[in-house]
């Protein structure tokens, strides 16, 4: 690490405030800085509010619904703290793919990696968005006649006029991509249909539901349904669609544009092991800020079912390769391949952010566990960033009840890759 960048990282981590876009570098900091021996060694806490913790304050192309996606605010601390313009920004764990779309608005170079083909369906539209205009032409060429039905059951989300029309679209886009026909204005009319397909308000085409970030099972809906006493209403989709595309596009203006399209030019989307990304090439990667799969605490391929129904991915073979380990010893032998690779990738002087949450009520630390399987990897622990943001729940979710008030942690564990390259044995 340059003289230079360890100055500018003790500067940035001991600042008050709350975004890096704010420090100014005036003022004595407020951080709390704390060490605790991991594995015979110590290691630094860094502890305050570095980035804000308040709803919707990042660009609104980062509203795609997924779930335990961490805030854009997390990856564009460390994009600007640690990567150049021009840098490769890598995600081993991409989900919606924040940390490639705040790269590429921050003028980087994109790398993204997830087990789900899923996850360049949400990211890629992102980085060529149309104009509303372009959607609302296109949309009105699309056939969404009614009386078809789907090959499964269907009928607890969607009145059949709804369903009928899903179908439609979803036929429409398979034969576009087939003719090798499918653009950008219908990958993002995809992209935004898949994220309507369920939901809690009028906003989607389903009927009440849980959030879109979570599809229940089709017999969940039907209690569901009888609970509330509800029953699927029409809802069509084309203006859904148009008010989301809508609700995408504010606010982006001709700058973020171009950046994007000059990200996307470039950008790599794989759907490989992160423990075998073979077509990254060595040394090539800057910076990777990722959040990996906690233990079984999220079920990826469950919350995602009709998404990859819609888009004909095969939810099955998907299945078999994430990782949802349920022991800390299992998951443990995944992220040490993991590590491994990311040294393979990263560039002398090249940084990884590994956000390793809460697990478990805080009865587990993951960084306690991540710190040694950096340190073997080769790379040298710079400590650990605990965001502290305090909340109040809006849901019953992640073990705290409705409206309860408190304090929530992101636990970013920070690596770093010596010039010299000197591995730990």
């Amino acid at each position: 690490m340059s003289v230079q960048t360890a100055e500018r990282l003790q500067e940035v981590l001991r600042k008050p405030g709350t975004t890096l876009a704010d420090w100014n570098g005036s003022g004595a900091g407020n951080t709390v800085v704390e060490e605790v021996e991991t594995d015979g060694r110590a290691v630094r806490y860094y502890i305050n509010e570095f980035w804000t913790s308040r709803q919707r304050r990042a660009l609104a192309l980062h509203e795609v619904p997924y779930r335990a996606c961490f805030k854009a605010e997390l990856p564009r601390f460390f994009i600007q703290l640690l990567s150049e313009p021009g840098d490769l920004v890598y995600d081993p764990f991409a989900g919606r793919g924040t940390t490639a779309v705040e790269a590429a608005l921050l003028h980087r170079r994109v790398t993204s990696n997830d087990i789900n083909p899923l996850c360049e369906i949400l990211v890629r539209p992102r980085l060529a968005p149309p104009r509303q205009s372009q959607v609302a032409e296109r949309l009105e060429q699309v056939p969404l006649v009614h009386g078809l039905e789907a090959e499964l059951d269907l009928s607890m989300f969607y009145h059949p006029d709804t369903e009928s029309e899903i179908i439609a679209l979803r036929n429409y886009l398979l034969q576009r991509l087939e003719e090798g026909a499918l653009d950008s204005v219908d990958d993002w009319i995809r992209m935004v249909a898949t994220t309507r397909l369920t939901g809690h308000s009028s906003g989607f085409f389903s009927v009440y539901t849980f959030p879109p970030n979570q599809a229940v099972t089709q017999k969940s809906q039907r209690r569901i349904n009888r609970k509330r006493q509800q029953a699927p209403e029409y809802r069509p989709i084309a203006p859904r669609i148009l008010d989301k595309s809508r609700d995408l596009l504010k606010a982006l203006g001709r700058s973020q544009r171009e950046a994007l399209a000059e990200s996307n030019g470039s950008a790599m989307f794989l759907t490989e092991d992160a423990r075998e990304t073979h077509a990254i090439a060595p040394e090539s990667v800057q910076l990777t800020v990722t959040s990996p799969p906690f233990l079984d605490v999220v079920q990826y391929a469950d919350d995602n079912w009709l998404r990859c129904w819609f888009n004909s991915i095969d939810l099955a073979s998907v299945e078999v390769r994430l990782t949802m380990a349920r022991t800390v010893e299992a998951w443990s032998d995944v992220m040490g391949g993991v590590f491994q690779e990311l040294y393979r990738v990263t560039r002398p002087d090249g940084w990884v952010a590994f956000e390793v949450g809460e697990v478990r009520n805080r009865k587990l630390l993951l960084e306690e566990v991540v710190v040694p399987l950096g340190l073997a990897a080769g790379f040298g622990c710079e400590g650990v960033v605990v965001n502290q943001q305090d909340f109040t729940k809006t849901s019953n979710i992640w073990g705290v009840r409705n409206n309860r008030a408190g304090t929530n942690t992101n636990r970013i564990t920070l690596f770093h890759k010596a010039v010299e390259r000197h591995r730990v044995h």
